[in-house]
């Protein structure tokens, strides 16, 4: 049995860690969770959604890329993924009716969960 060191399995990239998609979607985490922080306690419910949905793409992402490429399994991994993504854009557009988190947080949110659903699409669609 072969062991590898510690740094050449740092070194090692995982495949869905190479897509957009994936890393779109930890960025997205990051904003969502600075909202996320702002909900008032009455709010926790719209923040635990944002978390499961946000985590829910991530996850999903990384599941599909585990399947057979571009087999049917995958693409309803990956159309999951899309629906999560827009469950997130809801909820961002909540908060802004509601006047939690900041204009550029929201925006910035925003522009994170379109580019997720067009690759997502496309990923969704391949033949």
């Amino acid at each position: 049995m072969q062991t590898h060191s510690t740094a050449q399995l740092d070194n090692v990239v995982l495949a869905h860690e190479k897509l957009d998609a994936y890393q779109l979607a930890l960025e997205f985490l990051e904003v969502a969770q600075k909202l996320i922080r702002r909900l008032p306690r009455t709010k926790g419910q719209l923040g635990d959604q944002l978390a499961r949905a946000g985590e829910g793409v991530v996850l999903r992402i990384a599941e599909g890329t585990g399947c057979e490429w571009r087999s049917a399994e995958q693409k309803r991994y990956f159309r999951s993924a899309r629906g999560s993504a827009l469950e997130c854009a809801a909820v961002l557009d909540i908060c802004r009716a509601r006047n939690i988190g900041t204009a550029e947080q929201l925006q910035h949110g925003r522009r994170l969960l379109v580019r997720i659903v067009q690759v997502l699409s496309r990923l969704s669609q391949a033949r």
